[in-house]
């Protein structure tokens, strides 16, 4: 088997002239031939000025090469699409799927021995870990790692729980222009992923269950000196896959390693995104993520993680607890400990050595949960034929059985204009209505689920209401909140049925959500809807590719052809 710079040669007609090119070219950087001789690790450079999540790469980067060259392998970084969440158009989970592609192609096309992806923000890491199962060459993934918490009068903040909570006291009237500005400027203290328990901490701790990084790498606080040794570690390891030739993502993720990871997401309070990008992931190995067991688990597993928008902590405090293999010595038989990792451990080796610390509280024991039941739910019912998902370890309790008048809004535009409407027929026991907010209807299934309590509503003081859509949330965010509607309206799904008035009932216990209007009704109803022509936006690029493949929530929001099998 070819290995090193003799991996993948470029088709020249002669295998011995494309070597020998190669090597002509890549010797104007300066490289002797001992360096050229060695295993190569690629290293994904995901930096980028529009992306602070990632603003300590640099940083890793060189930590990592310095772990590979010590371990006597030869370290290449290469450039990726860098997808940062506050800065994509029209969201960043519409350019998820295309860095996954961009990853795995270029860990195609390029010469290496074993791979080291870095990523923090939302979708970087799932793309990655999509990539890397679909090449499925020894892969080492290091997570950015979390910011350090903020301060403001006195308080703790995080972004982006409390950049939620503090806009909407703002958006109340209960603060003013110059205090909002204040905290604008003290959300967001360092680089680094939000520090609660949104997509980009569930992403990482649902990384390092799976076996694909090292032990604690998931809570490192990004600015760090630990979080550049664990880089340098990382490289470390990396160098040794190359020369061992595995292990492969195919010989780590398992059955066991998949559960383990579900696992993981109910016990953290994980962010509804984890479902999705979970569920891709699976979909590029011979393995399924079954939302009927996922539910399951969440009624067996309780939330031990004390971290906000589920709890009161934050990632650095889950950290200096024990991290993510604390959390799973907790969760005891909960958690299949023969699973294997990257280094060559088993969990069960990773949760002996896990660390004990006195007084912490940030990560509690299973006969003292934050909550008893997992983060999150997964509903049915005639509005979510496919499935549906509620956070319930971040919702009101007494909204998760509630019946109210639907107030719908057709579209993330139709909301945005008349939310905050003085006329708006709204009470607080309503249900808010998003639709033509999910995969193909936004486009891009953008994080607009959190609908925004309706001004007239919060300046009388009301916090929370139940809102549905087919959109996605924030893992930051708190409410009471269903999501993920499958199929969206904008394929037909049953959300495209709904009017101003119908009565909708939400039972989590039950795990229902139901459109309480007659069948025959909702028959007519359906065959009154206009049926979909390709929108403008999607007439050509990937626009076109996107609209034209994309995969409902239930199935990872995958393209259609990218799933381990191709296209089916």
């Amino acid at each position: 088997m070819a290995e090193g710079l003799r991996k993948g040669l470029t088709s020249y007609g002669d295998a011995g002239f494309s070597l020998f090119l190669r090597k002509a070219f890549i010797k104007a950087m300066g490289y002797s031939d001992d360096a050229l001789d060695r295993p190569i690790v690629g290293i994904t450079n995901t930096y980028s000025d529009y992306n602070p999540c990632h603003g300590n790469v640099p940083q890793i980067l060189e930590a990592v090469k310095r772990g590979v060259m010590l371990s006597g392998a030869m370290p290449f970084v290469f450039p990726t699409i860098s997808i940062a969440e506050s800065f994509a158009h029209p969201t960043s989970m519409y350019l998820r799927n295309l860095m996954a592609m961009d990853t795995e192609e270029m860990i195609r096309a390029q010469p290496m021995d074993a791979v080291v992806v870095i990523g923090g923000c939302d979708k970087t890491l799932p793309a990655q870990i999509m990539a890397a199962i679909s090449a499925d060459l020894p892969t080492v993934v290091i997570p950015v790692g979390p910011m350090v918490v903020g301060h403001h009068k006195g308080e703790v903040l995080g972004a982006c729980t409390d950049c939620r909570r503090l806009w909407g006291k703002y958006r109340a009237g209960e603060i003013d222009d110059a205090e909002i500005e204040a905290v604008n400027g003290r959300l967001a203290p360092s680089v680094g992923t939000c520090m609660v328990m949104g997509t980009a901490s569930t992403m990482a701790c649902v990384t390092e269950a799976l076996g694909l990084s090292l032990p604690m790498s998931a809570t490192i606080p990004a600015p760090h000196a630990e979080r550049f040794r664990s880089a340098e570690a990382s490289g470390r390891v990396a160098a040794a896959m190359a020369k061992a030739k595995g292990p492969k993502p195919s010989e780590i993720l398992t059955p066991a390693s998949f559960r383990n990871a579900q696992v993981v997401m109910q016990a953290i309070g994980g962010s509804t995104n984890g479902l999705i990008h979970l569920t891709a992931i699976a979909h590029r190995s011979p393995h399924k993520i079954d939302l009927e067991a996922f539910d399951k688990l969440g009624r067996e597993v309780p939330v031990l993680v004390d971290l906000k928008p589920s709890g009161e902590h934050y990632m650095e405090h889950f950290h200096h607890a024990g991290g993510v293999p604390k959390l799973m010595a907790q969760l005891g038989d909960l958690i299949d400990l023969d699973a294997k990792t990257i280094t060559g451990q088993t969990l069960r080796e990773v949760v002996a050595a896990a660390e004990d610390v006195p007084g912490q509280d940030a990560i509690r024991p299973r006969q003292n949960p934050i909550k008893a039941e997992g983060a999150m739910a997964i509903l049915h019912g005639n509005l979510a034929p496919r499935g549906a998902v509620i956070k319930q370890s971040a919702a009101s309790p007494k909204l998760l059985q509630h019946t109210g008048r639907a107030v719908v809004f057709e579209s993330v535009e139709d909301m945005a204009l008349r939310v905050d409407d003085p006329e708006l027929d709204v009470t607080a026991d309503d249900v808010l209505v998003l639709r033509n907010a999910g995969p193909k209807g936004a486009p891009g299934m953008p994080e607009a689920g959190y609908l925004p309590i309706p001004r007239k509503l919060a300046r009388a003081g009301v916090k929370d209401m139940v809102r549905i859509s087919d959109a996605r949330m924030s893992g930051t965010a708190f409410g009471t909140i269903v999501l993920h509607i499958t199929p969206e309206a904008a394929v037909g799904g049953p959300l495209a049925l709904v009017k101003n008035g119908d009565m909708i009932q939400l039972d989590v216990a039950k795990r229902r959500i139901d459109l309480l209007v007659d069948g025959a009704e909702l028959k007519k109803r359906l065959a009154a809807l206009a049926p979909r022509a390709t929108p403008d936006w999607a007439k050509r690029g990937y626009a076109h590719l996107f609209n034209e493949t994309i995969l409902q929530a239930d199935e990872g929001c995958d393209f259609d052809f990218m799933r381990v099998g191709g296209k089916e």
